[in-house]
């Protein structure tokens, strides 16, 4: 989308000068030059910025820009606010009245576009899916060559007519590929090449440098100063598409990770000083270089100003007091804010190291302003964007470190972790066959001493004696208990090994099954058992057999003390339980319940093999659910389990009746 800015000036030389700067940036532009057109377009026009004058014939521009903020929809439009009113006290009331920016005149036209793009938040994108090439050169003539050579190739060419404006339209821009004229008035393209390499934004731009001079020292000159290829003026220009794909081609591949900025981008540069005729005089010097420049008289409106707007230097005029100098230093480097901005000082040579020792990072002489000013201004703010961009990188680097350290580490603890549950899950399986192979091998042994002692107990035709019948009555009981025991380790065995064979059943009638046969079991004992109708289960249909016939058995005999026993199977809210109202346990032993030879009961009044919860609980977890008790000692237990559908029988496409066990 083409960004829009709304132009709102009574100078019609200041409308035409920025509509034709943002019109060839990409923007569309909107011009109002009374304050009555701009209250028009802030109710009918659409816009993402506005440049707001502060004078104007008929209105107040801070009154617009307060409308402005009020008006519906508005409030994300960006603003800044020109003015010849550059006092600190006027640039801080647009600030807190709600401006984006404050820029005073006279103004450099790039500093505003630029400024604007980058409080929009976005490069201009109208080239984005072609590759940029810059061309610097002072012919008009020649950079129209070049265009007309490099356009139909595909390039997306920008032009500029000299060095500082190409250095800040390449700041500005971020050009693929910079062509640059050897020689032109102001800067040369040999400067102009060692200033790209020495912004860290551009630095890795491929510059190709174009000259008419035919001797081999000139080309080695311009290699010299950074260039990545030299083309005469007088070859053919194919010459130039060729090596333009060639530096293209072969340009270091740079690190992933953005500059922020360069110092040739927007920038501004506040100037404190009592000589207001001084300060503008560092001004129309600093603003060559395309800075906004912000005027204060003193060190308490320069803190005032720095607590709203951001700078990115500061110059202050000695004016022979040290004291003054070092006090001023001081208290800007108590606020953590500026602490780290650069901060020049200028004055007489022979205060250099006092101004230095007072905590300034570099010194002009009163007799190099301004031209002096001019470079080491320049270099401060390059010097602060380097160390600023090391330090970015170093921590970009550094966290990437620890998130490949963390990500090693986790993938290093995943393995391990499967590694032992893969061995845990070997042991287990041993462990179970070697349980199921001794339980299947003892049955035999403990059948035949079984069925001896029985026969002997039976035997009339030789009587035993009182003490030989009670021995074999002890024997053939521990017999049967140690049959017991096996079945219920084979169970054990059959639960936790083997494929689940999952199928839609009616839990109900399995129920119903199970009650029935444990009924049989002992029909002298009145129980009363409730099942609750319509339940159904996604489920092997064997286990859940075995995980009811020990949940009910365990019921029934916990409630052998109880007068009216009551054991009841049902579900609520997708999950199962089995309750009864016998002894119960204590709550805080709920835990122990399913640990193999688990007891919380005397077996003399409870008898059982403490194998059955075990074996429950290995059921349920082999279909993904879970199993939990809840008691209170002599007033029941229940016992509460899930079985979740497995994923392939969960979606709404399943339909049909559960099948009736039969």
């Amino acid at each position: 989308m083409t960004p829009t800015v709304l132009i709102v000036d009574d100078s019609l030389t200041v409308r035409m000068d920025l509509h034709e700067a943002f019109s060839g940036d990409g923007f569309a532009t909107i011009l109002c030059a009374t304050g009555a057109e701009a209250r028009t377009a802030f109710t009918g026009e659409t816009f993402q910025a506005a440049v707001l004058d502060v004078l104007l014939p008929d209105a107040d521009g801070l009154e617009l820009l307060t409308e402005l903020r009020r008006t519906p929809g508005r409030d994300g439009v960006v603003t800044m606010l020109l003015s010849s009113e550059s006092e600190v006290t006027d640039r801080l009331a647009g600030l807190r009245i709600g401006a984006d920016e404050y820029v005073g005149k006279p103004y450099d036209v790039g500093y505003v576009v630029a400024r604007t793009r980058q409080l929009l938040g976005e490069t201009s994108d109208r080239d984005a899916d072609r590759t940029t090439v810059l061309v610097i050169d002072d012919s008009m003539t020649f950079r129209e060559r070049l265009r007309d050579l490099l356009e139909p190739e595909g390039y997306a060419v920008l032009t500029a007519t000299g060095g500082e404006e190409g250095l800040r339209m390449a700041a500005d821009r971020r050009p693929h590929a910079v062509i640059v004229d050897g020689v032109m008035p102001g800067i040369d393209g040999a400067t102009v090449i060692r200033r790209i390499r020495l912004d860290p934004a551009l630095r890795d731009t491929p510059c190709l440098l174009m000259t008419a001079a035919d001797d081999y020292a000139t080309e080695m000159q311009m290699l010299d100063a950074g260039a990545d290829a030299f083309v005469r003026k007088q070859q053919d220009l194919a010459v130039v598409l060729a090596k333009l794909a060639a530096v293209l081609r072969q340009s270091a591949e740079q690190l992933p990770i953005e500059a922020l900025g360069g110092p040739h981008g927007p920038g501004k540069v506040l100037t404190v000083g009592p000589d207001r005729a001084e300060l503008d005089r560092w001004g129309e010097a600093l603003r060559v270089d395309g800075y906004d420049i912000v005027h204060a008289t003193g060190i308490d409106d320069a803190l005032d100003l720095l607590a709203a707007q951001p700078v990115d230097c500061i110059v202050i005029a000695l004016n022979g007091d040290v004291d003054r100098a070092r006090d001023d230093c001081r208290r800007l480097r108590e606020v953590p804010e500026v602490a780290d901005l650069p901060l020049v000082m200028t004055g007489a040579e022979e205060r250099m190291l006092d101004c230095l020792a007072a905590g300034a990072d570099d010194y002009v002489r009163d007799t190099d302003v301004p031209e002096g000013l001019r470079v080491h201004v320049r270099a401060q703010i390059r010097r602060k964007q380097s160390h600023d961009d090391a330090r970015r990188i170093r921590e970009e680097l550094m966290r990437r470190e620890l998130d490949a350290a963390e990500e090693r580490a986790a993938r290093q603890l995943a393995e391990t972790r499967a590694a032992l549950v893969e061995e845990l899950e070997w042991r287990n399986r041993e462990l179970e066959a070697f349980s199921g192979s001794v339980s299947h091998d003892l049955r035999g042994p403990l059948q035949v001493i079984s069925s001896f002692a029985e026969h002997m107990l039976e035997e009339d035709e030789e009587p035993l004696g009182e003490k030989t019948r009670y021995r074999l009555t002890r024997v053939h009981a521990a017999a049967m208990r140690m049959a017991d025991l096996v079945e219920s380790l084979l169970i054990l065995a059959r639960a936790s090994r083997g494929d689940l064979r999952r199928e839609l059943f009616d839990m109900t009638t399995t129920a119903c099954q199970v009650i029935s046969d444990v009924a049989a079991r002992d029909p002298e004992r009145q129980v009363t058992f409730t099942v609750r109708e319509g339940m159904t289960a996604d489920a092997d249909e064997g286990l859940v057999r075995v995980i009811l016939e020990n949940l009910i058995n365990n019921a029934v005999k916990f409630t052998r003390k109880v007068d009216r026993p009551v054991v009841e199977v049902g579900a609520d809210d997708g999950r199962f339980y089995v309750r009864d109202n016998g002894a119960g346990f204590p709550a805080d032993q709920a835990g122990q319940l399913f640990r193999p030879f688990a007891r919380l009961h005397d077996a003399r009044d409870f008898p059982g093999t403490g194998i059955g919860l075990t074996t429950v609980h290995r059921a349920v977890e082999r279909h993904g659910g879970e199993i939990w008790a809840e008691s209170q000692e002599g007033r029941g237990a229940t016992f509460w389990f899930t079985l979740p559908p497995s994923p392939e029988h969960s979606g709404p496409e399943r339909r049909g009746t559960p099948r009736r066990p039969g």
